[in-house]
């Protein structure tokens, strides 16, 4: 979260996860956590905020996330995917059908903007 600019308190936290984790397992797994951030960053909706955002995933500053980039970094967040999740997510966010995600197809998804 602060990657994406968010710097919340333990209470908000506790609070988020309480809101957030529609499976009520205490954790939330990543559709939540894109639920949960794409509300937060409506609110604040900072186009600096959002880019640094995009660069926590595109690890190789190529301008496009990747396969292996998302599951790099969901796996640093704690989030073990199968390789058939990443593709999904993958699939879900790329507007293009190049397979892979671009910014703009990046901020859709956060912002639920087309």
């Amino acid at each position: 979260m602060r990657s994406l600019g968010q710097r919340p308190t333990e209470a908000e936290l506790v609070n988020m996860i309480r809101l957030v984790d529609q499976d009520g397992n205490g954790t939330i797994e990543f559709n939540e956590f894109c639920f949960m951030m794409s509300n937060k960053m409506k609110e604040r909706d900072s186009e600096k905020e959002l880019k640094e955002a995009f660069r926590v995933f595109d690890k190789n500053g190529d301008g496009f996330i990747s396969a292996p980039e998302l599951r790099h970094v969901m796996t640093n967040l704690g989030e073990k995917l199968t390789d058939e999740e990443v593709e999904d997510m993958i699939k879900e966010a790329d507007l293009d059908g190049d397979g892979l995600v671009n910014y703009d197809e990046f901020v859709n998804i956060l912002t639920g903007k087309q």
